[in-house]
């Protein structure tokens, strides 16, 4: 049956190295959705937002797909349909792919001040999904404010060409070198051993933070705000260990835009992956030695040469014959396997999708941007815009206590931060229609002076 409607022979494009992880991976909790949002000042207008997305598709070809799958390899078809604007209904990262589904990779929804794109993981990474949700905000606020922008309006910063755009740069650098990295003599990584929630979704909690603020505590440190949080994190993770897992180290896995280490413009996935480690039974636990680690980790992996050498060890199992030549059930099967012993070797994740720019002429209708990950354990997603930074955790525990101690060491350190939380149910409104899921707002924590003014290394 032909779901499109027709019989005529549509493109197809292969998935890159990075996406073909993600369909057998998809499951429980982890649907390898995310999610990126940007709230503004006003009320979202659905029939401007409907046609603010019309206009930027037309920038990203490349997205209006749907996922097939073949006797070896999942693929990529073209198709003609088009995504609708939707009331904000679902849980949020909720699946968007299912095998054997004909729909698109990708949502916009809305709700009061939000605008809302969640994404399949497979059709891009989380620049490409915020360069995506740049060019929708931008087109919604020239037809929002035709007086402001009509006669002259801003530029959005260029993410190049459309062939660009559409580029795989895990094949235009890879390189047929195979170099084994040498491994780490360390126990296995801590796992947190929790509860898992009963609720339809993941636990949400969002800090909202000053970018300032939080650059003058890493800067006491003499560090950066990525080195600083991840610290944070750390210690936040050490709280709840017990005490027959200290000799385990904590492990965060941190996703790495390839595009600053490789020049590209594409839009699709290009990413990799690097631990970074503190174990606790072999330093002292003190906040500045944790950064002091951290940093150090991020030093040794953070390059290019170490960035390659991963990158084509991962490219060249997708260029060996024998992978090659094994049916699709077998590889989903071994990469289901991959990723859970993947998922094992680290104990969170931490991302900096880093800042999402708009032209500063718009800046006065944008509160922030935010983002949120699925996970089978727990993530943090940071994106910031102006002075804003949304620390964004999801998390498939009941307990919310890491969180809880990631904040509160935040505002000891004399940050203040405004905690959200999504309760993750849609309740019927009086018209029939669902209701977008409830979120509830601390007022923000007042600054109190901790260690970050007098610990600095």
């Amino acid at each position: 049956m032909n779901l499109q409607g027709d019989n005529k022979k549509r493109a197809w494009s292969r998935l890159d190295n990075a996406a073909k992880i993600f369909p057998p991976s998809n499951m429980g909790t982890n649907t390898c959705v995310f999610r990126f949002s940007c709230e503004l000042t006003e009320e979202i207008d659905p029939a401007l937002l409907q046609q603010a997305v019309d206009k930027a598709v037309l920038k990203f070809p490349a997205y209006l797909v749907i996922m097939k799958s073949g006797a070896f390899w999942y693929y990529f078809e073209q198709t003609d349909l088009r995504p609708q604007v939707v009331p904000e209904s679902r849980t949020v990262c909720g699946s968007l792919y299912e095998n054997g589904s004909r729909n698109l990779l990708f949502e916009v929804s809305y709700y009061k001040t939000r605008i809302n794109l969640e994404m399949f993981h497979a059709l891009t990474d989380g620049t490409g999904a915020v360069s995506f949700l740049k060019t929708i905000v931008y087109h919604y606020l020239l037809l929002a404010h035709p007086d402001d922008f009509g006669d002259t309006p801003p530029v959005l910063p260029d993410d190049g060409s459309e062939a660009g755009r559409q580029s795989d740069s895990f094949r235009k650098y890879y390189k047929k070198v195979h170099t084994r990295r040498k491994k780490k003599n360390e126990p296995r990584a801590f796992n947190v051993k929790a509860e898992h929630s009963d609720r339809d979704g993941l636990q949400i909690i969002e800090g909202v933070a000053p970018v300032h603020a939080v650059l003058d505590a890493a800067h006491s440190f003499g560090t950066t705000m990525t080195v600083f949080l991840t610290a944070v994190f750390i210690e936040a993770l050490r709280s709840e260990m017990p005490t027959s897992a200290i000799r385990r180290p904590v492990v965060l896995g941190v996703p790495v835009n390839l595009r600053t280490y490789f020049p590209s413009d594409t839009a699709r996935n290009f990413f990799g992956m690097i631990d970074v480690s503190y174990n606790f039974s072999k330093r002292n636990g003190k906040f500045g030695d944790i950064v002091s680690e951290v940093d150090k980790g991020f030093k040794e992996e953070l390059t290019r040469e170490k960035l390659e050498i991963r990158m084509n060890n991962l490219a060249a199992l997708e260029h060996n014959l024998a992978v090659q030549l094994a049916p699709l059930p077998l590889k989903n099967f071994v990469l289901r396997i991959a990723k859970l012993l993947s998922d094992r070797a680290e104990t969170a994740v931490i991302s900096n999708v880093g800042r999402a720019v708009m032209p500063k002429e718009m800046m006065r209708y944008i509160r922030l941007f935010s983002a949120f990950a699925s996970t089978l354990k727990l993530q943090l997603t940071l994106v910031s815009c102006g002075d804003t930074l949304s620390l964004g955790f999801t998390s498939a525990f009941a307990s919310t206590e890491i969180q809880k101690n990631f904040f509160r060491r935040l505002t000891e350190a004399g940050i203040p931060v405004e905690i959200r939380c999504n309760e993750y149910y849609a309740e019927p409104e009086e018209n029939g229609s669902s209701a977008a899921p409830s979120v509830t707002k601390d007022p923000p924590e007042k600054s109190r002076k901790g260690d970050a003014s007098h610990a600095a290394m």
